[in-house]
């Protein structure tokens, strides 16, 4: 079915966007993913990427024509679809908008007066005062979580100043003014959650009474009028920030964590990003600490000279006593909320088989060893994987796929995805062109990418793209496990941890080094025997490790 595509709103301020240029034209295929058009906005020219897939059917902004935000950009939709009924429909829709309009004015009222009252409510926003809404800071943001405030109410703000760390899906990623003035109201609070375009702050002349702006952006006063104007009840406005039904979750929370010294009257602890990580590390329950930042705010230094049982929240225990049934509700972080939607859609939606072998590790293991030994070389048993699989991809170009409805696309190049482990869950950085970077390469790559995910600094483009993926939880002492397939890929390798065990070598009981690894295949693109031999040659570059130099 044919869907329409608005002009996105791809910066905090912007009203309109130029198409700079279109990387798809009318009759052209697209895929979830591809790069439609450069659209420039009142900062920047930015590649904006479809979120379908279909054949492009209608383009409704040309190159260098400007349209605002959420007017029609194209269509997409089946090959040969009939959309006039949309083209209509989009038309129809801003004509009886127009209508409506009209309709609620009083019989009375001329254009004149129209104008006039228009002009008014335009005026009700003090002058000089700039409303910041939540921006949408990736890809797939629908909504943000403010991780902090860098900046309070009364504090004076320069372009460029960073407001707040704000939590996506993907990552939680500084938020910079583009005004001056001083911070009048913040909209969410540290650790609410709201959808893009919600209000987030106002910033304006120094004591300028913003009190009468509500949570929409717009004054109250106008609000009345609108209300007094029309007969039907409105809608609330779709920006409206998810700040209520949490309260409920919190209020349920409050008992368990009552003693608390650094939280609201909501039961909410206030503490850094930073010292929510720690504190996550060291298993301290955040409720028994006392901060020393801004209104009791925990901060690094509170944690680090924290010690159990000192707090005045201390004799409130982890764990009720014997016998007491308590739970505690704790809100889903973006992360985790983009990771339910989407493995839950792979998991359902792709039909998972997988296949399992166990390599001899003891030439990877002395291969290892004697690359060490070289000066200021490291390498990993991980980065030899991630070699081998990259190289075995090359001969096995089935496994380096992606299934759409219409066709099998199949990827030239050799993009690897490594699952990294973090706080909220999983995030999957991607190596490009892992097929042609060295082991020592790949293991500064990865050790970097590891760093940025834990410390939530990747960048969204640092996690695209990826055409196979590997998990590796051997670390951990994990044997054997599988995966879910990362869609769009068509396969994911589970790596254990090597064991030491008895082994028959020759005609001998003999002492071996063995690994499992579970291969995780889409049987749309990827047959069983095509899986098994794509196998059989990861084991023939780990088992011979030399070879990978060749």
């Amino acid at each position: 079915m044919a869907e329409i595509v608005n002009m996105p709103r791809l910066s905090d301020t912007m009203e309109e966007g130029v198409v700079a240029a279109w990387l798809k034209q009318v009759g052209d295929q697209v895929e979830e993913g591809d790069i439609l058009a450069e659209i420039e906005t009142d900062k920047a020219t930015m590649e904006f990427e479809s979120f379908q897939s279909g054949t492009l059917l209608h383009i409704g902004v040309q190159e260098g024509e400007t349209a605002p935000v959420d007017s029609l950009l194209c269509i997409i939709g089946e090959e040969g679809e009939d959309i006039q009924a949309l083209l209509d429909g989009a038309g129809d829709s801003s004509n009886t908008e127009n209508e409506d309009s009209s309709n609620t004015q009083d019989s009375n009222e001329d254009k004149s007066d129209e104008a006039s009252s228009s002009t008014d409510d335009s005026n009700d926003l003090p002058d000089g005062v700039e409303i910041i809404t939540m921006p949408r800071l990736s890809d797939t943001m629908e909504e943000g979580t403010v991780a902090s405030w860098l900046k309070k109410e009364g504090d004076q703000v320069e372009e460029g100043d960073i407001l707040a760390e704000i939590e996506t899906d993907k990552a939680t990623m500084e938020f910079e003014s583009f005004h001056s003035g001083t911070l009048l109201k913040i909209g969410i609070q540290e650790g609410e959650t709201a959808a893009v375009d919600a209000l987030l702050a106002i910033i304006g002349p120094e004591g300028t009474d913003v009190s009468n702006v509500s949570l929409d952006g717009t004054s109250n006063s106008s609000k009345k009028k609108e209300e007094k104007k029309e007969a039907p009840a409105k809608e609330e406005p779709k920006s409206q920030p998810k700040k209520q039904e949490p309260k409920k979750e919190e209020t349920k929370t409050v008992s368990n964590s009552s003693n608390s010294t650094s939280s609201s009257n909501t039961g909410r602890v206030f503490a850094s990003p930073l010292a929510k990580k720690m504190a996550q590390d060291k298993g301290i329950d955040l409720s028994q600490v006392q901060g020393s930042g801004e209104n009791g705010r925990i901060i690094k230094k509170d944690i680090e000279s924290f010690t159990p049982g000192t707090s005045t929240g201390a004799s409130q225990p982890a764990f009720q006593a014997v016998g007491e049934e308590t739970f505690v509700e704790m809100a889903n972080s973006q992360m985790r909320k983009t990771i339910a939607k989407r493995l839950s859609q792979s998991k359902f939606t792709a039909p998972h088989y997988y296949l399992g072998i166990e390599l001899d590790m003891d030439n990877a293991i002395a291969s290892r060893k004697a690359i060490n030994e070289l000066p200021d070389t490291k390498v990993s048993f991980n980065d030899m994987v991630i070699k081998a699989a990259a190289m075995a991809l090359r001969k096995h170009p089935q496994v380096n796929t992606q299934w759409t409805d219409k066709n099998t696309i199949q990827a030239k190049h050799i993009h690897v995805g490594v699952a990294v482990a973090v706080d909220d869950g999983l995030l999957v950085p991607v190596l490009p062109f892992a097929d042609q970077m060295s082991m020592q390469q790949i293991g500064a790559k990865v050790k970097e990418l590891a760093v940025k995910a834990r410390n939530k600094k990747l960048q969204p483009k640092e996690m695209e793209g990826s055409t196979f993926t590997i998990s590796n939880l051997g670390m951990f002492g994990i044997t054997e496990f599988t995966s879910i397939i990362n869609q769009p890929n068509s396969a994911i390798m589970s790596v254990g941890t090597i064991v030491q065990k008895p082994v028959v070598k020759n005609g001998q009981i003999v002492v071996g080094n063995t690994m499992k690894i579970t291969l995780a295949c889409d049987h749309r693109t990827v047959d069983g025997a095509t899986g098994a031999a794509f196998l059989q040659t990861f084991k023939q570059y780990m088992e011979n490790p030399i070879v990978m130099y060749v």
